[in-house]
């Protein structure tokens, strides 16, 4: 691979100068907001917060049924399902990641409603209505529940800029955001036309339903269930489909690895090793083997020693492949991988592809601490425990321990 060094060396060696860093205040790491002060441990995590939120009543199942003089009491009914309303955060609904369970705390805080926190669809409820009806009349049976519906962004702790010159570290909106679906816990009744009930309530959405003007609603029937009318017959749903795996849609789309990329690098190579300690991300000689903590020796064959290479830099974040010297591969998340907690980190041949890409977070000036997030995935890079020989691994909010902070140091 040609190593040749551009322009991007100018923003790279921008990571060290020789200012004095400055202190930043602690912040709680649940509450995060744009804006608020970050520490150095925290380069290495990401936080969602909600943006924007919709709260709507929605029926989930209903059945018409008719009461006669002598058929009051309690009735069972089976209902028929209308919405069907299923748990996401982006396009994963597996709500595995802390990062999605996060999200979906938030949003419980933000509307002030016990929301679900997993993945679950209101289909998975049972249909069956049991109700007691004291007097006769045009009945509808419903189960329902509040759908509550948003926007979130993504957090991430970077430097930034004073109006005096001095610099600090702050929660700044960084990649990865999307929308959220989540609902409360499903409320089941019957309603009549004449009955009294709250505005935009479930109950009232129920109400609606019944079509109360209609010549169906107004005629004389049977005890029993009553054919639906036209509004209780809304388009059915799709039905619920799994993401394909790795593919948020708020992430950037991976491209394949058929074309080996001709890369722009820096001149100097730099390990990434964790503060104050002797182990460093080592690339493995074996291609199924995947990035290790390891000690730096005269030893180690360049395989502890990584160039930053097709550098960008946007709102002073920087974003570059990580190629390696020892082996000459680049780093990235297995496609195949791409959406699973706590996968390895690899390295293969480098090509024109967002898994291979990543952002870097830096303290600030005259500190070498950073913390490294995949482009694609948007999970941030840190390890299970110190030890020689631990995997590298992705985590969709970040090791909270500090354990994602590394030091970025030329070699």
């Amino acid at each position: 691979m040609a190593v040749t060094a551009t322009a991007a060396a100018g923003a790279v060696t921008a990571l060290c100068l020789a200012a004095a860093p400055a202190a930043a205040a602690p912040t709680g790491t649940t509450a995060a907001r744009p804006g608020d002060a970050c520490t150095a441990a925290d380069l290495g995590t990401r936080h969602p917060y909600v943006k924007t939120t919709e709260v709507s009543p929605t029926i989930t199942h209903f059945k018409g049924w008719y009461v006669t003089e002598g058929t009051t009491g309690q009735q069972t009914v089976s209902t028929d399902t209308t919405t069907v309303i299923s748990v996401s955060v982006g396009l994963n609904d597996t709500i595995e990641t802390s990062f999605a369970v996060e999200a979906l705390s938030d949003v419980k805080a933000t509307v002030g409603l016990d929301v679900k926190l997993e993945y679950t669809s209101t289909s998975e409820e049972s249909n069956s209505v049991t109700w007691n009806l004291t007097q006769p009349g045009y009945y509808g049976f419903y189960k329902g529940t509040k759908k509550v519906t948003g926007t979130y962004g993504s957090l991430n702790c970077n430097r930034a800029q004073q109006d005096d010159g001095s610099w600090a570290l702050k929660w700044t909106e960084g990649p990865g955001s999307g929308s959220f679906t989540t609902f409360t816990t499903l409320e089941e009744g019957a309603v009549r036309c004449q009955d009294s009930v709250p505005a935009d309530s479930i109950m009232a959405r129920a109400q609606a339903l019944l079509d109360c003007g209609s010549a169906a609603a107004k005629a004389d029937h049977p005890a029993g269930a009553v054919a639906p009318t036209a509004k209780q017959k809304p388009d059915r749903p799709a039905p619920h489909q799994a993401p394909t795996a790795g593919t948020p849609a708020e992430q950037p789309t991976a491209t394949g690895h058929s074309t080996r990329a001709a890369l722009d690098c820096s001149t100097e190579a730099y390990k990434i090793a964790v503060p104050g300690k002797p182990l460093s991300w080592g690339a493995p000689l074996l291609a199924d083997d995947g990035v290790r903590l390891r000690p730096s020796s005269i030893f180690s064959a360049h395989l502890d020693n990584w160039r930053l290479c097709n550098v960008t830099e946007q709102d002073g974040v920087l974003e570059a492949s990580l190629w390696n010297w020892g082996n000459g591969g680049c780093a990235t998340v297995a496609e195949q991988n791409a959406s699973t907690e706590r996968a390895v980190l690899m390295t293969v041949p480098c090509a024109e592809d967002d898994l291979q890409r990543f952002y870097i977070y830096r303290d600030v000036p005259g500190s070498p601490k950073i913390g490294v997030q995949n482009k694609y995935t948007g999970s941030m890079m840190g390890y299970d425990r110190y030890a020689d020989g631990e995997f590298i691994r992705q985590y969709s909010s970040g090791r909270q321990d500090g354990t994602g902070t590394f030091d970025l140091t030329a070699v």
